[in-house]
């Protein structure tokens, strides 16, 4: 039975992969420092699937701290999503993001080579798709950091891919997320932001629940057929099994290997669709203002998933409507998040 380390792993990509890791029979270890998640999502992930994980609390730029779970655990692979992962954010505070994205990686894959532990998938994302090439994206298209956070999964990206070369016992897949969204259909483990949210599906169920009192639109003069910037919105679900199918290529490798997938849905929604599709799926009113575009947003972005589709067999299941309903179950369970 592989075991597998996922950094990040109480975060809302990470608790839901867990879940479909521990469903297929992996032994699971996560090391979190909870700037942004919470250790009741580990506790509840234990619960959904009959299973236990071991939860280390650090922060990966400690190096003494990793390299003790790499002693004391036989790690087969790395699912790294540990990372500050707001566009805005990184906007305003760039030496943060630096700081934090490129050290903590940094050191993993030190500890990764200290302990032979050479098969990693990395948690990237669609914003380093150059918006001056059309949508959908493809992997082979060209990639540009516009924002300090896109930067850092660029960077990251450029380093991944430095390893097999350097390195023939790496195997490396790099995963571009589009928009994750919605939460697991029980409504047990979902995205629960300590701040307010920056994404569009979990600040629309604040909305809802009266949270906020209104949506704040970024933006009605794009060239878009209603204004609104079009995006790839995938169940969270989706994208967890994304990771399993990448998983599994990754084990079977013998070395010098490194893949790029996208993991979309493949279509794209504008924001007043989402607004309207939430509004249809839950029966509820979602008001909102159009305020000015926000720094480092793009018009249209969506991914093409031919290539994932056509080599690991992997595609989406959940709808549109679901990922609304399931976001809404996960706020109306849990109005305060863990």
């Amino acid at each position: 039975m592989a075991t597998i380390l996922v950094t990040g792993g109480a975060g809302f990509i990470g608790s839901h992969t867990c879940l479909v890791l521990l469903e297929a029979d992996f032994e699971v270890v996560v090391i979190d420092n909870f700037c942004n998640s919470d250790r009741e999502s580990i506790k509840r992930v234990e619960a959904l699937s009959g299973k236990s994980i071991t939860l280390y609390q650090a922060d990966l730029s400690n190096t003494e701290a990793i390299r003790d779970v790499f002693i004391k655990h036989t790690i087969d692979a790395v699912i790294h999503f540990a990372g500050l992962k707001s566009v805005a954010e990184s906007c305003h505070d760039p030496i943060l993001y630096y700081a934090n994205n490129l050290q903590s990686t940094l050191a993993l894959l030190q500890e990764m080579t200290r302990a032979k532990v050479f098969n990693l998938i990395f948690s990237s994302s669609a914003t380093i798709y150059d918006s001056l090439h059309p949508a959908p994206y493809q992997e082979k298209h060209p990639v540009i950091g516009k924002t300090p956070y896109g930067q850092t999964k660029l960077m990251i990206e450029q380093i991944l891919s430095d390893l097999p070369q350097s390195d023939l016992n790496w195997n490396i897949s790099i995963l571009r997320y589009f928009n994750p969204a919605g939460a697991h259909p029980s409504g047990m483990i979902g995205e629960s932001p300590k701040t307010t949210p920056s994404n569009l599906l979990p600040f629309i169920s604040h909305v809802a629940a009266g949270k906020q009192a209104s949506l704040r639109v970024f933006g009605n003069d794009y060239p878009t057929p209603d204004g609104t910037g079009i995006r790839d919105y995938i169940h969270v679900m989706d994208l967890a099994q994304g990771h399993l199918f990448a998983l599994s290529e990754v084990l079977q490798q013998q070395g010098d290997f490194f893949e790029v997938y996208n993991l979309g849905s493949g279509k794209g929604y504008s924001v007043l669709e989402i607004i309207k599709a939430f509004e249809e799926a839950n029966l509820i009113s979602i008001p909102y203002t159009v305020v000015e575009r926000r720094t480092g947003d793009v018009a249209i972005s969506y991914a093409d998933t031919s290539k994932i589709e056509r080599r690991l067999g992997w595609q989406t299941h959940y709808t549109l409507p679901e990922i609304c309903q399931d976001a809404w179950n996960w706020q109306k369970q849990n109005p305060s998040g863990f």
